[in-house]
């Protein structure tokens, strides 16, 4: 028997979004679950989506437990053209999840590209980094490579630099560079903080362009690279975790642990070329010292004889060319070959 819905739910999550992190199905079509009375919460049966869930309430489904939400993941996906980013398309096209990989778990995508477009399409599982990404407010950069027909020039563009308003609706500026002319066709690379419907279709055609192929290649710091049409490769989680500023569920994050090891990085690196640096100055001294003096056999500095080992690789036989630079520096007795390495 259906029982009331509690008039006074906890904090938590909306029992849509848990269901959806679960893989139950997408959070619009969770919410018909939940209104079709399928959904209950510690044995009672919920009949609207307006209810929050805590960690420890047990919610199931057609009667059966939901599965523990899955850790949040990340995907690359070159979309090919003539593919609809949507579940289900009311005009029976057919769309990007009609395509993907079968052992792949269920997807949301971030944003979409147009039936017509391809290029880099971020994919996730989790319902609170698509909304995320998808606000103009994280500001990342969407880069993409755009062909249109005609010549334009670089003032073609400057009424899209400056931000238009096509039909109504406002455009922010947009980042714009001609790159070459091919044909009847110019190819622009065109940069943009924000996803409006076939927004740079739209304000290409205000200026008199027709776009004729549109692939994005890049969304904030994901490259689409050589990820080829219709390829998935999924993000490593500390990728993942240090691009979305997640480094917080990880105490040992590696922005932590790369500022406190640069500046030692940078003391090593200073300090060997010194330690040469005397071994050279050295081995000059004295084959000046020698040249001045003309000594074939006096005492070197290091108090080997010329023509032994050590005095050899310091210049003893004068040839009007400064001696091969050291990469030792001489120990132990006099005329002594040299033990090893020099301790750093």
């Amino acid at each position: 028997m259906t029982q009331d819905t509690p008039s006074q739910p906890p904090k938590g999550d909306r029992i849509a979004k848990v269901l959806a992190r679960a893989g139950v199905a997408s959070r619009r079509d969770a919410e018909k679950i939940i209104e079709a009375g399928r959904v209950a919460v510690n044995g009672t049966v919920l009949d609207r989506a307006a209810y929050n869930v805590s960690p420890g309430d047990t919610i199931t489904v057609d009667g059966k437990p939901i599965a523990e939400a899955e850790p949040a993941r990340m995907w690359l996906y070159h979309k090919p053209a003539g593919l609809v980013t949507t579940n289900r398309d009311e005009k029976d096209r057919e769309t990007i999840f009609d395509h993907m990989p079968e052992d792949l778990p269920r997807v949301m995508s971030v944003g979409r590209l147009d039936i017509n477009s391809e290029g880099l399409l971020l994919l996730t599982n989790d319902g609170g980094i698509k909304r995320k990404l998808e606000l103009p407010s994280t500001g990342w950069l969407r880069r993409y490579r755009v062909r249109v027909n005609g010549r334009p020039t670089e003032d073609t563009f400057t009424p899209l630099r400056k931000g238009i308003v096509v039909e109504g609706e406002k455009f922010q500026p947009m980042q714009v560079s001609l790159d070459r002319q091919q044909g009847a066709n110019a190819w622009l690379t065109v940069g943009l903080r924000e996803g409006k419907n076939r927004e740079i279709r739209r304000a290409m055609q205000d200026i008199g362009l027709t776009v004729n192929r549109l692939i994005r290649i890049s969304y904030g710091p994901f490259q689409l690279g050589d990820l080829k049409q219709g390829e998935v490769e999924e993000l490593r989680r500390k990728v993942m975790r240090d691009q979305l500023g997640m480094e917080a569920e990880d105490p040992v994050g590696t922005a932590k642990k790369k500022e406190v090891k640069r500046p030692d990085r940078k003391y090593a690196a200073s300090r060997k070329p010194s330690e040469q640096g005397r071994t050279r100055d050295r081995a000059r001294a004295e084959y000046a010292r020698e040249k001045a003096e003309g000594s074939g056999g006096r005492p070197t500095a290091t108090g080997s004889k010329s023509g032994a080992k050590s005095g050899a690789k310091f210049g003893a036989k004068p040839s009007g060319k400064p001696a091969p630079k050291s990469r030792q520096r001489p120990q132990g007795k006099p005329g002594a070959k040299p033990q090893g390495k020099p301790k750093r």
